[in-house]
């Protein structure tokens, strides 16, 4: 039986993983499909996957009032899609909306969760993959605040 751990290993967010530690994600991930314009996540919603982008692009984006949605962040193959199902209350934080049609590995936070609480050296590498994740949504959500409301020059 042909598994999906091809694709994980070529994928980018991965890449480095030991064998072992691929074969572990390979219980907890499924092939998916989103056409254009397709929701992925909802801020607020509960947040039980992730996805690992192969093709297409999917815009992360905030609520803002009176303005609408603002794309913080437009994320295409090779990159991850959602951290929430990593820290409590597993709840989306950004709104995921294919941009154009997108093939994606989804990995269930659930088993995952399980699996590195069994296995931290695992939990640290994704942890570790995971923080980079944040640290770059947290400079693009920045930059649009910068955009949006200016920059006086006052810190």
């Amino acid at each position: 039986m042909e598994t999906l751990e091809p694709l994980l290993r070529h994928h980018d967010f991965l890449e480095g993983l030991e064998p072992a530690q691929l074969e572990v994600l390979t219980g907890c991930v499924s092939n998916i499909r989103f056409g254009a314009g397709e929701t992925l996540a909802r801020e607020g919603d509960p947040a039980d996957r992730f996805f690992l982008i192969r093709e297409g692009r999917v815009a992360l984006d905030i609520a803002a009032p009176a303005r609408g949605p603002i794309t913080v962040q437009t994320v295409g193959p090779g990159g991850v899609v959602g951290f929430s199902w990593l820290f409590e209350p597993y709840q989306w934080q950004f709104d995921a909306r294919a941009v154009e049609p997108v093939r994606a590995l989804a990995l269930d936070g659930l088993c995952l969760r399980g699996k590195c609480e069994r296995d931290p050296r695992l939990g640290f590498d994704l942890m570790r993959r995971f923080a980079r994740v944040a640290v770059s949504r947290l400079q693009a959500t920045r930059l649009q605040l910068l955009d949006v409301y200016g920059h006086d020059g006052a810190r």
